[in-house]
């Protein structure tokens, strides 16, 4: 069992405060956005014997089990993230596997540099992911239905949002939200601004329902993301509470701290909130347009303790065990390789004392016993 040392991404839209309060330290003023647990060669996570890259590589079916890597190669599948998000992330969307390999194999074929500012697709694979609320979370995901958000816009009295009114009620669903979206997208840059400025305005004035996309305009004034982001759901996760991401489903974060888990990939399209390249054409191949649900998900709990997130996908699965003081220990000993990170209380992992922010790497097999009184979300994967 190894622990890990994991690195912090500053992206710009990451909370200032939240991440050094988990983890008990004082703030540096800087944006702390992500801290990355795992094996992904852009940050991997440092152990005693090398980065965790490094320790697999050495030896993948002792570390991942040879289950794992006959399903998922020599690799970890899974990235583990505690996410804090002090401002609204880009609205994006993720393709699946089939459509990841296409288009990253396009890609190579025309010889984009897999670092240019244009390029979509980063590596072969696709990108489900999991958000679990560890503080009240706000986020958009899904589409909602048409005729909701006809009258969303309907009620903030904008001129020229009325034919996207008019769309949204005369179409079938899926035609009403493709035709909407990529007017939004491909409408000259002058005019949707005006739109926007309006349309923040009325939000502004509204407040409500209308709150959210006020403090997205706030963040992106004029950016065409902010009338995009009108089409899709916003939910409130309270702690505990999850949103699992399949491919094709815009989404974005808009505040709070949360444990992230996804397929060890970095493929993402934008739709908008963002200075970042929107391929607009390739993103309308990508989103599925279909009304859904937000579908926040609760874990189930077993009898031994655990509380599961239930997802359709392999490469990852994430659970928690809240251990109450004086508490049996539990035995996590698994066939597949494990992350496994405090999130509150003090938590003993083998030889380890674990902490709030505080994680290790258990090898496949490896004896892995946890006690104490806290709370830690165990990442693994199904093979």
């Amino acid at each position: 069992m190894d622990r890990l040392d994991n690195t912090i991404r500053p992206y710009a839209w990451g909370s200032t405060t939240a991440i050094p309060q988990l983890l008990g330290v004082e703030p540096t003023g800087e944006p702390q956005a992500e801290m990355w647990m795992g094996a992904h060669p852009g940050a991997p996570s440092r152990t005693d014997r090398g980065t965790l890259v490094d320790v697999i590589a050495a030896d993948p079916e002792g570390e991942l089990g040879a289950a794992a890597v006959a399903k998922f190669g020599p690799t970890l599948p899974f990235l583990l993230k505690i996410l804090a998000a002090g401002a609204p992330l880009s609205l994006q969307v993720h393709p699946n596997l089939d459509q990841a390999r296409e288009g990253y194999a396009d890609e190579e074929r025309r010889g984009i540099p897999v670092d240019a500012l244009h390029r979509n697709y980063k590596d072969a694979n696709h990108k489900p992911e999991l958000i679990c609320a560890l503080t009240e979370f706000d986020g958009l995901c899904g589409f909602r239905d048409p005729n909701e958000t006809a009258d969303l816009l309907d009620g903030l009295g904008v001129d020229s949002l009325k034919p996207y009114v008019d769309l949204l009620h005369a179409h079938p669903e899926d035609a009403a939200l493709r035709e909407v979206l990529t007017a939004v997208l491909t409408a000259d840059r002058e005019e949707m601004a005006r739109t926007v400025a309006e349309a923040t305005a009325a939000c502004s004035r509204l407040g409500g329902a209308y709150a959210p996309y006020a403090d997205l305009a706030h963040h992106y004034p004029g950016d065409p993301g902010v009338i995009a982001a009108m089409l899709l759901n916003h939910v409130r996760l309270q702690p505990g509470e999850a949103l699992y991401l399949g491919a094709g489903i815009p989404h974005a974060y808009l505040d709070g701290l949360g444990v992230e888990i996804m397929a060890n990939s970095d493929n993402v399209l934008r739709c908008g909130l963002t200075p970042k390249h929107v391929d607009v054409p390739e993103l309308l191949r990508i989103v599925r347009f279909e009304p859904s649900d937000p579908g926040v998900l609760r874990p189930e709990a077993s009898p031994d303790g655990e509380e599961v997130y239930e997802t359709p996908i392999d490469e990852f699965r994430l659970s928690r065990y809240v251990l109450p003081a004086g508490g049996a220990a539990h035995d996590l000993t698994r066939a597949t390789p494990q992350i496994l990170l405090c999130t509150a209380g003090t938590v003993r992992a083998g030889e380890h004392e674990l902490t709030p922010g505080r994680s290790v790497f258990v090898p496949a097999g490896e004896k892995a016993e946890v006690s104490g009184a806290g709370t830690v979300f165990r990442a693994t994967v199904v093979a």
